[in-house]
């Protein structure tokens, strides 16, 4: 299956579960479907037989692994195998903290570029054929970037936190409704100014 034909039918956004990760720097994934789920008036529901939460977005599946992000694979490879979903037909949201804060960048396929969710998921698919949209959190101000990541958003960045969840929401629906071409071509060459 070429990976830029393929319908997007599984979206999993990363994240760390737990209150204490709630809103920071490395659960923008979950914030981006959890933003979709209430743009479609969806519930989540949790299965503890996949480690997961789930919810609709028309035809495809919203998914968050409650599995702590660098197990992220385990529960995505379950459901995609349960559905037979292709690792072509999902889209994964992440963080990047190597794009400015407000940029997006969809690519249908590539390495982890270190990204320990990202790595997980590749490992047990065993394929970088797996398109994803990293959303970019800006780089960690020294070396400390565990505790950058971790971090929650500075007040002053807030606004910009959130026009981008919207846009990455948009990015992701056009990607589910037009393809991954189509999202690639409209988002990536788009920035919040």
């Amino acid at each position: 299956m070429d990976v830029e034909a393929a319908r997007i039918r599984l979206v999993a956004g990363l994240g760390n579960p737990g209150p204490e990760y709630e809103l920071t720097r490395h659960n923008v994934g979950f914030l981006v479907v959890e933003r979709l789920a209430a743009q479609f008036g969806s519930t989540w529901e949790k299965s503890s037989k996949w480690d997961t939460a789930s919810a609709k977005c028309g035809d495809a599946i919203l998914v968050k692994p409650l599995s702590f992000m660098n197990r992220s694979g385990h529960p995505l490879f379950a459901i995609a195998q349960f559905y037979k979903i292709e690792p072509q037909e999902i889209l994964v949201v992440l963080d990047d903290f190597a794009l400015p804060l407000g940029r997006l960048r969809l690519r249908p396929n590539g390495s982890s570029g270190g990204h320990n969710g990202l790595d997980s998921i590749i490992a047990q698919f065993g394929t970088e054929e797996i398109p994803r949209l990293r959303v970019g959190i800006g780089a960690a101000p020294s070396q400390a970037s565990i505790d950058y990541v971790l971090g929650r958003f500075f007040d002053e960045e807030k606004p910009l936190v959130r026009s981008t969840i919207d846009r990455a929401g948009d990015a992701v629906k056009c990607a589910i409704d037009n393809g991954l071409v189509s999202a690639m071509n409209t988002f990536n060459k788009t920035e919040e100014s």
